[in-house]
């Protein structure tokens, strides 16, 4: 059985999960609008990645006995300046739901929820994942400058990637 705190916990870490793809939809219909095709495919393939780790989630508090309490999702920004802008606010992000996941973990430990800091190790690995390619896609950028060649490269190079859900 899940404890209150944890239980409590997880579902806020849901509704972070679920405002990181609305942001990550935003950013895709943005690069859309700006004909950065490449681009947009890949922050849909980021959106889609969140509400798979809030189902993830929203599924361990339910096998543990928890309840769910959604809440309402905060409105995402919709422009930016420049693609860089967008990935750069992306690494931000990706920053703060590493430390969202880290006082997870914290929480898991003082419980002694020894289930939940097993569970959530698979977050831990996954945030290293995405803080260094996105850190990645966000150098290649600066490269880039203002080189439309550049630009049209890295679009078709972000256009490569497909969503694929992670098997256990």
């Amino acid at each position: 059985m899940i404890s209150k705190k944890m239980n409590e916990v997880l579902n806020g870490q849901v509704n972070a999960e679920l405002y990181s793809s609305y942001l990550y939809l935003s950013m895709s219909t943005w690069f859309s609008e700006k004909s950065l095709s490449g681009f947009a495919g890949w922050m849909r393939a980021q959106a889609q990645e969140e509400l798979f780790h809030s189902v993830k989630i929203l599924d361990y508090i339910l096998e543990r006995g928890g309840n769910i309490r959604l809440e309402a999702i905060e409105k995402p920004r919709e422009s930016w300046s420049s693609p860089l802008e967008v990935l750069q606010e992306t690494a931000g992000h990706e920053a703060k739901v590493t430390d969202l996941v880290n006082d997870l973990v914290d929480v898991a430990l003082e419980e002694r929820d020894h289930a939940a800091s097993i569970f959530l190790q698979w977050f831990v690995a996954e945030q290293v994942e995405e803080e260094a390619t996105v850190g990645e896609v966000v150098e290649k950028m600066k490269m880039i400058g203002d080189h439309s060649a550049g630009l049209f490269a890295m679009d078709m190079e972000m256009g490569k990637r497909v969503f694929t859900p992670p098997t256990e």
